[in-house]
């Protein structure tokens, strides 16, 4: 006779009474091995009549399988033991609380930024970024301001003392000249990114956020640049009026100031827009042909306009917020008014 129950119980006993992986790994050979238990009894098969073979046989491997799970579940038991024992003699108390530093959100120029790339798309401009540390000939003389510029006074940056010909970019405008040099036109793209000046007051920073834009192609009027930047303020500020002033850039040929009517009092005249009805947002323009010829395009072929937006002057107008330090001292009473706004 074959004692198959007789095994199981054996079986069961020696594996739960085993403390350690060691002592499991030799009831496991002892059971399952080429010598063990199950092994012995697959031998007396034979002594089986032969009408109960099969059955005896079937048995023999569910008890080899039943063991197998055994061994399982007391491997994952002891694994078990082990980790308590590591924790009651470890540093680390786990029944202490947790710290609670709840749910975060996005940064209001962050929020900003977001949405103005997201109207641009929309209208089929790409992002194109490059590095915040420039060379003179890209921030400057490629843009048409050369090294006796007037313009440079007020673009005043900081400069790398150990580098020759490097400072920290004034605009994102070098972005522009990188992808037209590395691009054939048409070309629509943004350029958002940090920039620096020597500014600092309470409608300056000496670091702080910008979104410029590109188009180039055969065609491009001032009237392509009008209908996209009116669309652009309508999407930020809602139906407005926007009006174009003449203005300079050396860059750009025509220039032009873009205002739209004060948010504050819609255009009747206030503190806040100095009583005029309108609220400077951005500058713009066509691009110079000396710009165009600068970076190897035909400037009898090519055409196209450009504009620079302050993330920060947006946010301010947007928010009523009258000093901009207010972005960069990381105060919780005041970045936590925004969570939730947009995005």
């Amino acid at each position: 006779m074959i004692d198959i129950d007789g095994v199981a119980q054996d079986a069961r006993r020696l594996v739960e009474s085993c403390g350690d992986e060691e002592s499991l790994k030799q009831v496991k050979a002892g059971l399952l091995g080429k010598k063990g238990s199950i092994a012995a009894l697959f031998k007396k098969l034979k002594e089986v009549p032969e009408n109960e073979v099969a059955a005896a046989g079937k048995k023999i491997n569910e008890l080899k399988l039943y063991i197998e799970q055994l061994i399982g579940q007391q491997r994952t038991n002891i694994k078990e033991i082990i980790k308590k024992e590591k924790l009651s003699i470890s540093a680390l108390d786990i029944t202490l609380p947790g710290y609670n530093y709840g749910a975060g959100s996005l940064h209001p120029i962050e929020m900003i930024n977001r949405e103005m790339i997201e109207i641009f798309n929309d209208m089929g401009f790409s992002v194109a970024t490059g590095p915040e540390m420039e060379t003179d000939e890209l921030n400057f003389e490629l843009l048409n301001i050369g090294k006796d510029h007037p313009a440079r006074d007020m673009q005043d940056t900081f400069y790398i003392d150990s580098v020759k010909g490097l400072l920290l970019r004034t605009h994102t405008s070098p972005v522009q000249i990188r992808a037209m040099r590395q691009t054939e036109p048409p070309i629509a793209i943004i350029a958002p990114g940090i920039v620096y000046r020597r500014d600092s007051d309470v409608t300056h920073s000496p670091m702080f956020h910008q979104i410029e834009g590109l188009m180039i192609d055969r065609q491009i009027s001032l009237a392509d640049l009008k209908g996209v930047l009116t669309a652009f303020l309508h999407k930020v500020f809602g139906k407005r009026a926007v009006r174009f002033r003449p203005s300079y850039f050396p860059f750009t040929e025509p220039s032009a100031e873009v205002d739209v009517s004060c948010i504050i009092c819609h255009g009747k005249g206030c503190r806040v827009c100095s009583h005029t009805g309108w609220l400077e947002i951005l500058g713009s323009g066509m691009v110079h042909p000396n710009v165009i010829r600068n970076v190897g395009y035909d400037s009898d072929k090519w055409q196209g306009f450009a504009f620079g937006i302050g993330i920060e002057r947006i946010a301010m107008l947007k928010y009523g917020i009258d000093d901009i330090r207010l972005f960069f001292n990381s105060d919780l009473r005041f970045l936590s008014q925004f969570s939730g706004i947009l995005h």
